[in-house]
């Protein structure tokens, strides 16, 4: 993930989340994120009067790089820029993106995704309380380990109602990290004699969440129904919640791991303790582990 991506990303919680939670969750210094604010603010506001003509440009002129823009810009429209604030301004207003480069044709899961429109996001959907197992959650995250020189993926899935951690993985391939996610919620599952057949998972629409790899595994093999956000980390706030938090609570821990085995036996120790000891004021205080023995006992 890109600096620019990050700061996005960031910007967009900050409804939500305390900055300080946010910032930890993607990693990135204050410092880092005040300056780029800072920065890409007045850099926009000094040529906002070149968007438009920008925008145009790229439309009308799909091929164009930034020095025939500037040709462009200056005989069409008059305005003498530098190639060098063209091409920063291109990444700025992100409009390589608008030039006509060829899409290629969205995947059948896509397709069906864009043609359910709102009804894709399954969870919004529901009325009434939502029961232990009925909908689960789950988000990629990147952790920092081995004094911040290496990076890899973390997912957890957690079930709603109890907070749950029922399957976790990390690693450096993420669609793989994320099956064996899931394989290790079908065993936690099943331990519990719950059954995956039904169950919600809601997620984004990141790639590796619409891929045939794990579309198939899920719908056709487990029987799951998948659930797909509408406006990203904003329609699954409870995912970003266990990200940020669980990161922020265990930084430290994951920079003293020396490797990726090292790592996924902390991130291990740490989702144990999340399930069985760490207390949840959603849950009266309680475990999630404590929490559905209450249910199993009728307390």
């Amino acid at each position: 993930m890109t600096t620019a991506e990050k700061v996005s990303l960031v910007r967009s919680a900050r409804e939500q989340y305390p900055l300080s939670a946010a910032l930890a969750a993607v990693d990135l210094p204050r410092s880092t994120f005040y300056y780029w604010e800072r920065e890409r603010r007045s850099y926009a506001e000094k040529y906002a009067h070149l968007k438009a003509p920008l925008e145009a440009i790229a439309r009308k002129h799909s091929a164009y790089g930034y020095r025939r823009t500037a040709v462009e810009l200056r005989e069409t429209y008059g305005e003498r820029v530098s190639r060098k604030v063209i091409r920063r301004l291109h990444r700025l207003w992100d409009l390589p993106l608008a030039r006509g480069t060829r899409r290629p044709k969205p995947s059948g899961i896509r397709e069906a995704i864009t043609a359910a429109g709102d009804r894709i996001n399954l969870v919004a959907q529901l009325h009434s309380v939502i029961e232990p197992f009925e909908v689960l959650y789950t988000d990629f995250t990147e952790l920092v380990y081995a004094g911040g020189a290496k990076k890899a993926w973390l997912i957890p899935i957690v079930d709603h109602a109890s907070k749950l951690a029922c399957g976790f993985a990390v690693g450096d391939r993420v669609t793989e990290t994320a099956l064996l996610a899931w394989e290790r919620s079908l065993e936690t599952l099943a331990a519990l004699g719950r059954s995956p057949a039904g169950v919600i998972v809601h997620h984004d629409q990141d790639p590796v969440f619409t891929s045939y790899r794990w579309t198939s595994r899920l719908l056709l093999d487990d029987g799951t129904r998948l659930s797909y956000a509408l406006d990203g980390a904003r329609d699954n706030p409870a995912m970003e919640s266990f990200n940020g938090r669980f990161k922020v609570e265990n930084r430290s821990l994951f920079l003293d791991a020396e490797d990726l085995a090292d790592l996924t036996r902390v991130a291990q120790e740490r989702i144990d303790y999340y399930n069985r000891e760490r207390r949840h004021s959603s849950l009266g205080y309680r475990s999630p582990m404590e929490y559905l023995r209450s249910l199993q006992s009728g307390g």
